[in-house]
């Protein structure tokens, strides 16, 4: 029997469970450049070219070790643009008895590929994505029976199950979690390492020049271009942060400096999510460095915990939750997506740094997602659907399966603390705390109320009172309420006034 063996272009790995048992003189590996995938929203520009690219790299790859492949590319003249319908012209010219693919990771894919049995008339195999450590039924086992699902508690059982960082059936140092290391604010003088960069070589070339030509009104800067397009050039990378980075991660994770976008982070994510880099290489790196004595507890373990915790968690919650969890709007937020989301065009400082460095690099980094871009559509109330599109469009690591519980739940609160304990809402002082934005913006970050007075101070308030009704009950929230109701009522009306001028400005 001959089997058509369909690769997603975010399962780029030798090890994917769809090539399990490839022939080589009946099996054929279908790879496809989807006009549809590349344009159901609109990705920046870096991130399609950054996964043609490394889809073309793997194709070859794939051949030099004796697979028989055939890819199609965007520009190709039969190019139908869906995954059905190339799959269905690829099996009508070579008659294969069946397909096989590896679980996608978006809903609507798998929805898709769950009709083709019928539609295109020959057996299709949707088998586990085993590159994840933790199965979609393993999760709803653990979930089954919880009122809320908690990361820390899922974290230790995947510490445990792995034996990461463990002394027997204990933590190594004595604790599960070092939080409490790792918020350092910026100070002077830190001397942050370069990035990984890598030329671009002449399939990634020809791929940005046809991204040039086709998606030129998309989002985002093309070039430069500097991603890792291969599983060397992604495991020179985390190489490069095990070494260079990892040590000082854990306690600048949450600092933000302008002009640095990358700060002490790995930037992997581009790389696990596609397939370039594999979950277990990178915690046993990470574990490693620390057993060398190259990198503290508390780094590695907060390095580990974004792993095994953080992304097996996200990942299980999205194919628990789907397809009402898209919908998910706890507070009912209407707001339109500022402009400035797209232009950077905004007096806010902190605001403006985060979307011209998305902008640029396809790329922020978790707190300038959560706690500037994503705290702002917290707070002015925007509409979640168009919060989690711009995510998911901006950066070049973004997935539904990961990016949707990241906003819904996480930054948005919208599914009403199903993911998280608390809205992650904060005014100005957080982000001065944590940044050294606040020196170089048109707002003055301590005045709480007027024209020149910081939008992130009164629109916090604005917030908690508009939503007092769905978070009053709420006991890591409930403290703020006191300190409102203690507030004069001028006070109290400097906050609707400014509140109210500034989000119909917005408009």
């Amino acid at each position: 029997m001959s089997t058509l063996r369909l690769i997603l272009g975010d399962q780029l790995s030798p090890e994917i469970s769809s090539l399990d048992g490839f022939e080589v003189s009946k099996d054929t590996v279908l790879m496809c450049e989807i006009w549809n995938e590349a344009t159901y929203v609109k990705h920046h520009k870096k991130k399609i070219a950054f996964l043609f690219s490394a889809m073309r790299h793997f194709a070859e790859e794939l051949k030099a070790s004796g697979y028989n492949v055939e890819y199609v590319k965007l520009n190709d003249k039969d190019n139908t643009g869906f995954f059905k319908t190339e799959v269905e012209r690829t099996v009508k010219k070579h008659k294969f008895d069946h397909i096989v693919v590896t679980h996608p990771g978006e809903y609507r894919v798998l929805k898709d590929m769950q009709s083709w049995e019928q539609d295109l008339g020959i057996p299709v195999k949707i088998k586990s994505d085993d590159r994840f450590l933790c199965t979609t039924n393993e999760f709803a086992k653990w979930a089954k029976g919880r009122k809320q699902l908690r990361l820390e508690n899922f974290y230790r059982e995947m510490r445990k199950k792995y034996s990461i960082l463990m002394n027997g059936s204990d933590p190594v140092g004595g604790q599960w979690n070092y939080d409490s290391e790792n918020r350092q604010p910026p100070k002077s003088g830190l001397k942050i390492p370069k990035p990984y960069s890598s030329d671009a070589d002449g399939i990634s070339q020809e791929v940005i020049n046809m991204v040039a030509e086709h998606f030129s009104d998309h989002f985002g800067d093309l070039e430069p271009f500097y991603f890792a397009v291969t599983r060397d050039q992604a495991l020179q990378s985390l190489h490069l942060f095990i070494e260079h980075r990892l040590k000082d991660f854990g306690s600048f994770q949450d600092a933000m400096i302008e002009g640095e976008p990358w700060m002490y982070h790995s930037h992997i994510g581009f790389y696990l999510n596609c397939g370039l880099l594999l979950p277990m290489e990178c915690v046993k790196a990470a574990e490693e460095a620390f057993n060398r004595d190259k990198a503290p507890l508390n780094s590695v373990e907060g390095f580990i915990r974004q792993i095994i915790g953080w992304r097996e968690y996200v990942r299980g919650i999205y194919w628990l939750k789907m397809p009402d969890y898209a919908n998910e709007n706890f507070f009912g937020a209407k707001r339109n997506l500022p402009d400035f989301y797209w232009t950077a065009e905004t007096k806010m400082n902190c605001i403006r740094q985060c979307v011209s460095e998305t902008k640029k690099n396809a790329y922020a980094h978790h707190i300038q997602r959560l706690m500037v871009l994503g705290n702002f559509a917290l707070i002015s109330g925007i509409d979640p659907v168009q919060v989690n599109e711009w995510f998911l469009i901006v950066y070049a690591d973004a997935y539904e399966w990961v990016e949707l519980p990241n906003v819904s739940g996480m930054i948005l609160f919208a599914d009403g603390g199903y993911l998280a304990s608390k809205p992650y809402a904060a005014g100005a002082n957080y982000i001065n705390k944590m940044s050294n934005y606040c020196k170089n913006c048109s707002y003055q970050v301590t005045k709480k109320n007027g024209l020149d007075a910081c939008p992130f101070n009164f629109l916090y308030w604005d917030f908690l009172v508009r939503n007092r009704n769905q978070l009053q009950s709420n006991h890591r929230v409930s403290m703020m309420y006191k300190t409102y109701d203690r507030m004069d009522e001028g006070k109290k009306a400097a906050i609707r006034h400014d509140s109210q001028q500034f989000l119909d400005a917005l408009q």
